[in-house]
């Protein structure tokens, strides 16, 4: 059995959305840790506009070493979409129900899902994430898509692991304990 682990660049106040924020903060560290976690799976799980954008650069990618660059390239990807019906870049497209499509592959697979917002959202709703690494790092944005949108649900975590960077940079590990309890209704 596989499961399904979402890895963002969250900054402190939650916003997750064009992180170009982060580049300050690059290190070895951070390199690490994001190679360990696409080591660890077995294919990439997307959302359509994640895809599209990563499809747009990864294969010709700049600034990164041919090891990275292959890595990234062959890792079998599997997308959430209901208007592409043509992938390239190593893809292929979840068809018909996405959640029992998403269970399907994690029965088998050990599924890695970066950026791709709206589907974490979908994924959550639908109980269908088992760990969440965040790179959270030591600014506030003010204003754009959270990783964690207002929902109906809650759900319980675990720290796995804790690191903080001599740059401010946190790298959290988290297992989720429950998911889609419903919240109470104080109204």
């Amino acid at each position: 059995m596989g499961k399904v682990t979402v890895t963002e660049f969250v900054s402190a106040d939650g916003v997750m959305e064009n992180p170009a924020w982060t580049f300050p903060y690059w290190n070895d560290t951070i390199a690490a840790f994001k190679d360990a976690e696409l080591n660890e799976a077995d294919a990439l799980l997307l959302g359509r506009t994640t895809y599209q954008e990563f499809a747009a650069v990864w294969p010709d990618h700049p600034g990164e070493d041919d090891a990275s660059k292959a890595q990234m390239n062959d890792i079998p990807k599997f997308v959430a979409t209901t208007s592409l019906t043509e992938l390239e870049w190593n893809a292929t497209r979840i068809e018909g129900d996405v959640a029992q499509g998403v269970r399907a592959l994690k029965a088998e697979k050990n599924l890695l899902v970066m950026g791709s917002g709206s589907f974490v959202g979908f994924l959550r709703r639908h109980s269908l994430v088992d760990e969440y690494r965040l790179v959270v790092y030591p600014v506030l944005v003010g204003s754009g898509r959270r990783l964690f949108d207002p929902a109906d649900v809650q759900a319980t975590l675990d720290l796995r692991d804790c690191k903080v960077l001599d740059n401010g940079v946190l790298l959290l590990d988290y297992t989720v304990v429950s998911d889609a309890v419903p919240l109470p209704d104080f109204g």
